[in-house]
This record gives C-alpha cells, structure tokens and sequence, in this order.
C-alpha cells in the first residue's frame, strides 16, 4: 500500500516550538480543560483528553501542568466556544485555523487582521476546505513491520507513510481514537495522536522569499492566543529552509 507524500506542515518546526513553548502549553492546557469538562476526568473513559494528554507529551509538557490544567474546571467558569476559519495565503494557498475563544467577534477580527497584513483574505465557512481531507494521524518514530501495519488496517488505517525516520499512520478521523487505543495496546510509543486537516490539493513553493512570507502567516496565526492549529496546502522542498532565516 503506497503512502502519501507527507506534507511539510511548517507548524511542524521544531524552531517553531521551542520559540513558542509556553504559549503551546496554555493551548493544550485549554484543549485539556475543554476535553475535562465535556467528559470527566479519566483519560480511558475520555478519549479527547486521552488525544490531548498525548499531544501534551509529543511536545514535553510537564506533568504538573497536564495536571493542573485537567484540575483548572474547579476553578475556571470561563465559556470557551470551538470555531474554525478558513482563509487564502498569497501565492494561491489556502489555511484552515481552528481556534478556541470565548469572544468569537474578537478573534474572528484578529484572524481577518492578521490574513489582510500578511497578504492573504479571511474567507467563509467552506471556501478552501475542499482543499483537504479531514483526517486521524498517528505519528510514530522510526519504522513499523508490515505485518502491523497490515494488521492495523482491520482497525481503520488507510494510509501510511515513512518520512525522516517517523511513521505517520492515517485514518478516517472519526476512527483516530479506536486505532490509537490498538496501537497503544501494542506497546507502540505515539509520538502523537491528532485529528488534522491533510491538504489534498498542495500549492508548490518554489522561492524562498515566497516560502517566508508564507511562514511569516503562519507564525503571526499561531501567535494568537484563541488559535488551537494552523494547516495550509503549502508545500516545499526542504533545502529552502535552509537559507530561511524564519
């Protein structure tokens, strides 16, 4: 079964991360706390926060936090409202940004700001997301047999792919939480386990000034406080980061 090419999803960065760190950890915190008060607080029964507990560990979250975040609905009434933006980036590229905020009027203001000073519209409902395919993914390092993962396809895998040393298992995402439950029954370590937007019709990107104002957006979208994720259909050879100063 041939895999997808796996998209270069620049919120992938690693510089990203370790520049944003604190900031990441308050919107998993959120995420958790939303997940805490939908369903409870035990991850087996709760496969939201079980998702988002394991997101919190792909990017090193410490314990304490996960914890107080999962105890913060004791203390926190705030009202937090789930809504997703779709945009066009320069170049013909187009961004799905999901957000969570308890003042939609404010965020959707600073979404449409932030898409206008960087070149780009903020669209409506509807307008670029044909562009992907909403999907589960399991990122997991290095390599697995085939006999797994042909045996991971009787509990929903539909694709997969090698890329750097990491496998990136894909499912319907309605599926995400009972093949991550297998995979983790087979004492498979998950580097991560999310519900994604994965670009079916990608827009290539050949220069690098292009590629950093391209980044640029994605970077200003994700330094919001209300955005949760940031997906675009940008795609690009990886020896333009090289001379990136992003």
């Amino acid at each position: 079964m041939a895999g997808h090419s796996k998209f270069k999803n620049i919120q992938y960065r690693k510089g990203a991360q370790d520049k944003k760190r604190a900031k990441q950890f308050s919107k998993i915190g959120r995420e958790i706390q939303i997940a805490v008060k939908i369903a409870g607080t035990d991850p087996e029964s709760n496969p939201r926060l079980r998702l988002a507990i394991t997101k919190a560990r792909s990017v090193n979250m410490p314990k304490d936090n996960v914890d107080r975040a999962i105890n913060k609905n004791n203390t926190d009434n705030t009202e937090y409202s789930e809504v997703r933006y779709e945009g066009y980036g320069p170049f013909g590229t187009a961004f799905i940004v999901e957000a969570l905020t308890d003042n939609k009027n404010r965020t959707a203001s600073e979404i449409r700001s932030i898409f206008s000073k960087n070149g780009g519209n903020l669209g409506e409902t509807g307008s670029v997301s044909f562009n992907f395919d909403k999907v589960g993914e399991i990122q997991i390092k290095g390599n697995l047999e085939d006999t797994i993962l042909e045996e991971l396809m009787d509990y929903g895998l539909e694709d997969y792919n090698n890329e750097d040393e990491i496998t990136y298992l894909y499912c319907k995402f309605e599926s995400l939480v009972s093949l991550e439950k297998v995979v983790r029954d087979k004492n498979i370590e998950i580097d991560s386990a999310l519900i994604i937007w994965k670009p079916n019709m990608a827009v290539k990107i050949e220069k690098e000034d292009e590629l950093n104002r391209l980044i640029k957006l994605n970077d200003d979208l994700e330094d919001n406080d209300d955005v949760q994720n940031c997906f675009s259909n940008l795609d690009f050879d990886s020896s333009l980061l090289e001379g990136s100063n992003a």
